[in-house]
């Protein structure tokens, strides 16, 4: 396949999933990699990312040789894994079910250019739609399956109720054989449908999210009660506030107007607020990031393309060079640095 058919990259944590269920399933990972002319030392590069067009390569040679229907669910099943660490730090983050699915889009952007999720309302259902970037994927049935599986998985473990998927329609034909689907979204699937979504009550959206319980380590829970230490910054307002842009940073779209609708006041009325603690929007949107970027560093159980998620920056780069300008250094020396 061309590159040119296919444009855009993916980040290597999805070619390892693939390759990494392939193995399970008895088909070399060195032969894989070889056929979709990848290069293998690339996958061990946190961060690195590879062609789409090789990335489709490698997933439709592993479901040539494994010959299994189920490769995709398979493959979600791992993905949703590689990002539990992330999903934990959004329980903390979030406080309902709505707040978090704002957010799924962002997560699943940070696999690279695979497509987007949308959710949407219908009637007394929620829907995640699955959007692939590249169109003869439409109806491929692995990168379908993989998608929805691994966004109802995060679903279905973060919310302290159960969020059962009350449906699944998918966009390509019936397969002989419906047992992996029904076991991974229920018995009441549709097929050759426009789009493929999975279906959840309206109601989920109100659930609160798990409270973990235990220690994930010291600088696991970044509340916005433990952001900052100045004695000005213990005022309720300001404590709200910076909770309220937190919550907002994943989604990627946080504004003084966003951030004033959020908090229910008028613009005007939280730009008079802030000038109270002799601060402003912008100072403290900067004050907020580089605080919590140097918690986020110290964990080294989140990327470095999590941590720019989580501050609300569109790609790794913009984190990268918004650091350099607060510590004088990228985020990777300063996480070295602590490590060491």
């Amino acid at each position: 396949m061309s590159p040119l058919l296919e444009p855009g990259s993916v980040r290597v944590a999805s070619p390892r999933a693939v390759l990494q269920v392939a193995a399970a399933l008895g088909v070399s990972s060195e032969f894989l990699t070889r056929e979709s002319g990848i290069n293998p030392e690339l996958l061990r590069v946190e961060g690195e990312t590879i062609p789409l067009a090789q990335y489709l390569s490698l997933y439709r040679l592993a479901e040539q040789r494994t010959n299994n229907p189920d490769l995709g669910l398979m493959v979600g099943h791992i993905s949703y894994f590689q990002g539990m660490n992330l999903h934990l730090y959004m329980t903390t983050v979030c406080r309902n079910l709505k707040e978090y699915l704002n957010v799924i889009p962002s997560t699943v952007r940070l696999q690279g250019d695979l497509g987007e999720v949308l959710i949407r309302s219908a009637g007394d259902t929620i829907r995640l739609e699955w959007h692939p970037s590249a169109k003869d994927t439409h109806n491929w049935r692995c990168l379908n399956d993989e998608m929805l599986h691994s966004s109802a998985s995060i679903v279905g473990s973060i919310c302290s109720l159960p969020v059962p998927v009350l449906a699944a329609e998918l966009s390509y034909p019936q397969p002989r054989d419906t047992s992996g689907l029904k076991a991974a979204f229920g018995s009441q699937l549709r097929f050759d449908c426009e789009i493929s979504c999975v279906y959840f009550s309206r109601e989920c959206l109100h659930y609160p999210l798990i409270d973990v319980g235990f220690d994930l380590g010291s600088d696991f829970r970044a509340g916005p009660e433990a952001l900052f230490e100045e004695p000005m910054e213990g005022d309720p307002f300001l404590r709200d506030t910076q909770a309220a842009m937190r919550r907002a940073l994943p989604g990627g779209a946080l504004t003084i107007d966003t951030l004033s609708h959020s908090l229910g006041i008028s613009k005007r009325t939280l730009q008079r607020r802030l000038e109270v603690f002799d601060t402003n929007f912008k100072v403290l949107l900067q004050q907020l990031r580089e605080e919590l970027s140097l918690r986020y560093l110290r964990d080294q159980r989140l990327a470095i393309t999590e941590i720019a998620l989580l501050l609300g920056y569109s790609d790794q780069a913009s984190f990268s060079n918004a650091f350099r300008l607060w510590r004088d250094c990228s985020p990777s020396e300063y996480r070295n640095k602590q490590r060491d």
